[in-house]
């Protein structure tokens, strides 16, 4: 495997002096294990959210809300830009659901949708982020919002990263589930964790990756092999293909502390004896995101590469991670089964497709999907489309009416579309009114409440009602503590 790395790494790798930042540790003891560059402020971009997550499971254990707490979804967090779920205003998820499309997918905002439920403001929240980080000896971080996007303001290093892994290892064990999820599902939409380590470097446990033109591309990483749990920060990578290969190979000489790796610190030194620098953050926004690259950088280009590409690098990357398999393989399947989430307070029915709405908020997703549409979130809208296309089959008889109501505009005009149909073919059907009134409420969409009530269109939705008795199978740590909210 070590060998698959290198040759992966001799490809990728850029030599960029003082352009990146470097640190291992071991999670036990704090004991720094090789460092470059580790007490240099950075911009943290969306490993911001590990911060996140910890003030708010700090806000669980001490009893000021619970995992199955439900939260709404405020302005503020649909204003957020993407990477994010995209839930319209009013859309109602639980502080269990919040974490895990943070943890995965880097919601931007389930993050305000965490602060605002824990602190009430973005304020109170970023006030929270620093008495804490204060307490724990993070001298060279700051924080102004919980996701991590462009701000002068959001800063930490190395050194503060690493000691924020260890505080939630230590201080958090019953949660560590969330570091680790291989991916989210939600309807037909499956999101895969951007730290690619998991599933596939031996022992990879958490933590999580961040992505912003000017500080690069970031990850926290932490791994365990004979019960011992290594931590590795890469802050600045090029690509996210090298910050995978630049973890793992910290991480891998890590572990392989025989091989006459020489280390930079002295032996036994821990994280916090890591010296600050007194400087700016490095701005790598032109390196990053500048004319001179083919593609835009993005915090999803992995799939991009590894999938459209398999001889690339980190093709290669992946490959060597990976225990051999048939040629053609979906090339994420080792991570492992996703985990399901959803909006609302109660999970969806089993034979249901999973919608971005829970049943009360039904009614919400016509304004979800535009709302979609216009951030360009494809996850939001897959998932609005999937909810759609399973309503849309019933009425298939009114298809021509729900047409012409189309095409005129307006939905009133949907509603007098049947008498007006019956008008204009009641040259002959004239003498038999009554059953066309019947056969074009069925037809039109606008009457779908009435033939709800209807007996002949009753038949229809009944075998539905059975479908929501059993509850899915959902792996969540959730599932322990006691609902006591609608």
């Amino acid at each position: 495997m070590w060998v698959g790395i290198a040759c992966a790494a001799t490809s990728l790798a850029t030599t960029r002096v003082g352009a990146e930042a470097l640190l291992v540790i071991e999670a036990e003891n704090g004991r720094v294990l090789y460092a470059q560059n580790a007490g240099q402020p950075w911009y943290p971009a969306s490993v911001t959210k590990l911060m996140t997550a910890y003030v708010t499971l700090r806000a669980v254990k001490e009893g000021r809300l619970a995992l199955d707490t439900p939260l709404t979804v405020s302005p503020n967090a649909v204003a957020q830009s993407p990477v994010k779920m995209g839930f319209g205003v009013g859309t109602v998820v639980t502080v269990d659901n919040a974490l895990k499309m943070l943890m995965v997918k880097s919601a931007n905002d389930m993050a305000v949708v965490l602060a605002e439920g824990v602190a009430g403001s973005i304020e109170n929240f970023a006030d929270e982020m620093n008495a804490n980080a204060r307490r724990l000896g993070m001298i060279q971080s700051s924080f102004v919002n919980p996701n991590g996007l462009p701000a002068d303001d959001q800063i930490s290093s190395a050194r503060d990263l690493a000691i924020l892994a260890r505080a939630l290892i230590r201080e958090l064990p019953e949660y560590d589930y969330y570091w680790h999820l291989p991916g989210i599902r939600m309807g037909k939409m499956v999101r895969w964790n951007y730290n690619t380590l998991i599933g596939r470097y031996p022992g990879a446990d958490g933590m999580k990756t961040g992505f912003i033109c000017a500080s690069g591309f970031n990850l926290v990483a932490s791994a365990t092999r004979n019960g011992r749990r290594l931590v590795a920060v890469v802050l600045g990578a090029p690509s996210s293909a090298a910050r995978a290969l630049k973890a793992a190979q910290l991480l891998e000489r890590g572990f392989n502390t025989n091989t006459g790796m020489s280390w930079l610190m002295q032996p036994f030194s821990t994280v916090e004896s890591v010296q600050p620098i007194a400087a700016a953050p490095p701005n790598l926004r032109d390196e990053m995101c500048g004319g001179h690259r083919k593609r835009p950088a993005t915090e999803d280009e992995d799939d991009l590469v590894a999938n459209n590409n398999p001889e690339s690098p980190y093709a290669v990357f992946l490959a060597s991670l990976r225990p051999a398999k048939a040629k053609g393989a979906a090339p994420l399947q080792e991570m492992g089964e996703p985990v399901l989430v959803y909006t609302g307070t109660k999970p969806p029915a089993p034979g249901a497709q999973a919608s971005t709405e829970s049943k009360p908020e039904k009614k919400k997703t016509a304004v979800i999907k535009p709302a979609a549409a216009k951030d360009k979130d494809k996850d939001g809208a897959s998932a609005t489309s999937a909810a759609t296309s399973r309503a849309a089959p019933k009425p298939k008889p009114k298809a021509t009416a729900a047409k012409d109501g189309a095409k005129d505009g307006a939905k009133d005009a949907g509603k007098d579309g049947a008498s007006t149909a019956a008008a204009s073919s009641g040259d002959v059907a004239a003498p038999k009114p009554k059953p066309k009134v019947r056969k074009d409420a069925a037809k039109d969409g606008a009457a779908a409440s009435a033939a709800a009530s209807d007996d002949a269109s009753a038949p229809k939705p009944k075998p539905k009602k059975p479908a929501p008795a059993p509850p899915p199978m959902v792996v969540t740590p959730a599932a322990d503590q006691s609902s006591q909210v609608k």
